[in-house]
């Protein structure tokens, strides 16, 4: 029976970065948890310490970030926890429930060989089950499995699922490295974390009796079990780089919006009758694993292009500045915010040196001359200011450290005319007329800081 408090989790292994089917699990966890108003728990499984890497955890936890799958609990490490593993394998060798095996990994090859030969199913064949060993220096610690009927548990998406004890072995909880097993160490996390739904995908299935044979000889109630189809390729063959999927860093470095990349990975296996695009609260209000679909989900890039364009098209600039911002800072255009921006601020330092009362005149000169322009390109703005300079007697410094100062909020930038090219006329005049007041309430002492 399922329970009333929802708690999810989202366990990655760290061995590298997070893909397509790893952030659907993720989202489908987290959208049930937030539609239950229940919790989110990040849990990095990181006991496979040869494959292990900072970079990778780094980069899942970028990924959930950027992805706006934010966890309530986490992220906890498995490798930090393993003398709460030691204290459940106590219990359960002190119960009767597990027992020290001594087979050596050449006598277990030699036996699984013979099986084979028989025609026999090449599992543990239980040799040291009854022997009563205790410890010794590559000694492993197994469950004592249920050895006759069934173990069945019913899945929200597939229904009820059932298997025959006998087809399973006493498998391994503790190696002889002194490390815990997949099987004992996930277990143990999703009780003391106290997990009610496990949310993955169906490669997961035959992972569960064993799992759940874990639960009852520890008297843990069971969780409820959600397994979620694999994702295929437009082909119907299992999902690779070679029908576009990436990891979900590499969608963010290639432009793609988290929102659509969200939506998409949602509508992967998960339908709400016809509709299509999904705002987050939509996506929270109207999932449920009811109608996430029993076989395979397909992936569609085309889809997910078309679905980006569209959220491209509906979002403010404001958002679509923020986010285009590292793509030309990789580009080498640093600094280039001021072109999006509504308002720029002035660098206090090139406030205080060029926009002076003294220059106020030769601002609003100038600022009267660039109205009545018509061909507001780069040429025509060097003939107007080749006129303005030469009335004036000036050296184009004395006016164009000011006016950068106005359109950019600093004194460094592209070229001047280029700036005021691509800003176009409506714009550039603004910000000119902005800092003309701005200078003004300087000459009053009136002046906020801007």
């Amino acid at each position: 029976m399922c329970h009333e408090k929802v708690v999810t989790r989202f366990p990655p292994s760290p061995t590298g970065y997070l893909h397509i089917g790893g952030a659907r699990t993720a989202l489908f966890n987290w959208l049930f948890a937030r539609q239950k108003k229940g919790k989110f728990v990040l849990r990095i499984e990181d006991t496979d310490r040869e494959r292990s890497t900072a970079e990778a955890t780094h980069a899942i936890l970028e990924s959930l970030e950027w992805l706006e799958l934010d966890w309530d609990e986490g992220p906890y490490f498995q490798s930090q926890r393993y003398p709460i593993y030691r204290e459940f394998i106590e219990s359960l060798l002190s119960a009767g429930r597990a027992y020290y095996c001594h087979c050596s990994a050449e006598e277990l090859e030699e036996r699984r060989q013979k099986a084979v030969a028989k025609g026999l199913k090449p599992k543990y064949d239980g040799k040291c089950r009854k022997l009563h060993l205790g410890p010794g220096p590559n000694a492993v610690v197994r469950l004592k499995a249920p050895q006759t009927g069934k173990t069945a548990f019913r899945d929200m998406v597939k229904g009820t699922i059932s298997f025959n004890n006998e087809e399973l072995d006493d498998l391994v909880l503790w190696r002889s490295d002194g490390s815990p097993t997949y099987h004992l160490a996930v277990v143990v996390d999703d009780i003391t974390m106290g997990l009610t739904h496990i949310i993955r995908g169906d490669d997961h299935v035959n992972n569960t009796p064993r799992q759940i044979m874990i639960y009852q000889a520890l008297d843990e109630p069971l969780p409820c079990y959600a397994h979620v189809p694999m994702i295929l390729g437009p082909d119907k063959t299992r999902l690779s780089k070679r029908h576009g999927a990436m990891s979900v860093l590499a969608y963010r470095d290639m432009g793609y919006l988290p929102n659509a990349l969200v939506n998409a990975l949602a509508r992967i296996g998960w339908s709400y009758g016809d509709q299509e695009k999904f705002t987050m609260d939509e996506l929270i209000e109207k999932f449920s694993l009811e109608h996430v679909g029993k076989s395979a989900g397909v992936f569609n890039a085309e889809k997910l292009l078309d679905l980006n364009a569209r959220y491209m098209r509906e979002s403010k600039n404001d958002f679509l500045t923020e986010a285009l911002m590292p793509f030309l800072e990789r580009l080498g255009f640093k600094g280039a915010r001021f072109y999006f921006e509504e308002e720029v601020t002035y660098e206090e330092k090139a406030d205080s040196k060029f926009l002076k009362p003294n220059i106020l005149e030769l601002m609003k000169d100038i600022l009267d001359r660039l109205q009545k322009m018509d061909d507001f390109t780069q040429k025509g703005l060097e003939d107007v200011f080749l006129a303005f300079l030469e009335d004036k007697g000036l050296k184009l410094g004395k006016i164009a450290q000011p006016l950068r100062v106005a359109l950019t909020g600093k004194s460094a930038s592209p070229g001047l005319f280029e700036v005021m090219e691509v800003l176009g006329k409506e714009k550039a005049l603004a910000r000119i007329k902005r800092a003309v007041v701005h200078i003004n309430q300087k000459r009053s002492g009136t002046c906020t800081k801007s």
